[in-house]
Order: C-alpha cells, then structure tokens, then sequence
C-alpha cells in the first residue's frame, strides 16, 4: 500500500528543527512544525532558515488553550499566523475555535496562497458520532483540509472517530484517536483514505504516535 507520513517536530531551537527537518524529509514526505515550542522572537528567524522545505511542512502554532505551548497573546498569535501564511508552507494548521471566531484571520488567508488545514482536538474523551459529524460539517465549511484527533479510552473510541470517513465525501480528512487505545486508528486512517498519518523520529510528540520506522514496519510486511 502507498501511504504518506508527517513527522511530528516539537524543538526549542532554530537550530535544532532545522536539523530535525533534514531528518524528518530524509525518511517521511512531510514534517510537521510545532512552532509553538519557539520562544515567539525565534519563529520569524526559523521560517526564514527553512523557508526552502516549507512546501513539505505543516506548520501548526497551538496555544495553551489547544494542549499548546505558546506564551504569548492571542492578538501576538494571530499576527505570527499571518506571517506564516506569508511563507506558504504545505498546510498552516489553525485550530477550529480560533477560525471561528477570527473572520479578519480567514480572509486575510484568502489572499496569500496557503492551504488551511482546520483542526479541533478532545483530549479528554471521544464524542458521540452524532457530535464528531456535526464537528465535521462545519469545519468543512472553512476548508477542505480537516483535521478531528480525539482522546480514545477504549477500541471502540478509535472505531467512532475512524467512522468519520464514511461520511467524508471528497475533502481531505485526518481523523484519527490519541492515547494507546487509538493507536491502531493512526495506521487504520491511512486505509480509510487520510492523505498521512502524523509519526515521530523516535519520541513520541503525542500520546499513542508511532515513529516513522516502525509504521514502515507494519504497512510494508
């Protein structure tokens, strides 16, 4: 089976995600940027250091509010997403509560080339179907790039989130459920049609990801 992988990179150094990203692309086709572990006075320097990759990063800068790690302000963070979208990387990953209430912010991406990716998070539990596909359709509403991560506390939570894909139609879906009871829904997604699953180069970033070797080991048997 042909599958994609985007590994998860989560440094508190320019430096060090630079060298991680050679890594990263050396072994998966995209890698996935937490520029949130930046102190904010780093990000504008890091995206000029990488500017050349961008086209395979996804760039994601979640507050604290989303299980972030940015330090400053809302009004810090929406100006810092807009310089991102300046670079056009491959996805800029904007969560759904902020798309929501920021209309500047979604027409403003609209006239830079950059594909939003719309993502929402639980990290306590999975919803009920009825909730995830009414997550769902809303947030299609802002892009066809979604992405819904829930927090699995049994098998079956991992099979409502996957259920998800059956209701998809033709937008790019990432759904898939965290902690060791989703685990199986990082390598199932890809079956189901997610454009990737998100890995590590050895340490997880989250709870229940596989590194990008040993999801090679199981797809390729």
């Amino acid at each position: 089976m042909k599958y994609k992988t985007c590994v998860s990179i989560a440094e508190n150094s320019s430096q060090k995600i630079k060298h991680k990203l050679k890594e990263a692309l050396k072994k998966s086709d995209y890698a996935e940027i937490r520029l949130d572990f930046l102190k904010t006075g780093e990000i504008p320097k890091t995206l000029e250091s990488i500017k050349e990759d961008l086209k395979k990063v996804v760039c994601t800068l979640r507050p604290k509010s989303e299980g972030g790690k940015f330090e400053g302000n809302e009004k810090e963070r929406i100006a810092i997403l807009k310089l991102i979208a300046e670079y056009s990387p491959f996805l800029l990953d904007i969560e759904f509560n902020t798309i929501k209430k920021n209309k500047e912010l979604v027409k403003y991406l609209k006239t830079t080339k950059t594909k939003l990716l719309v993502s929402w998070h639980d990290f306590k539990k999975t919803p009920k179907f009825s909730e995830l596909k009414n997550m769902m359709s809303h947030m299609v509403k802002f892009s066809h790039n979604v992405k819904i991560v829930t927090t699995a506390k049994t098998i079956d939570d991992s099979t409502r989130i996957l259920q998800l894909y059956n209701k998809n139609g033709k937008n790019n879906l990432i759904a898939f459920a965290m902690g060791d009871n989703g685990r199986v829904s990082r390598i199932l997604c890809l079956y189901l049609g997610s454009p990737y699953t998100y890995v590590s180069l050895g340490k997880p970033v989250a709870a229940g990801q596989f590194s990008v070797d040993e999801v090679k080991k199981i797809i390729n048997r």
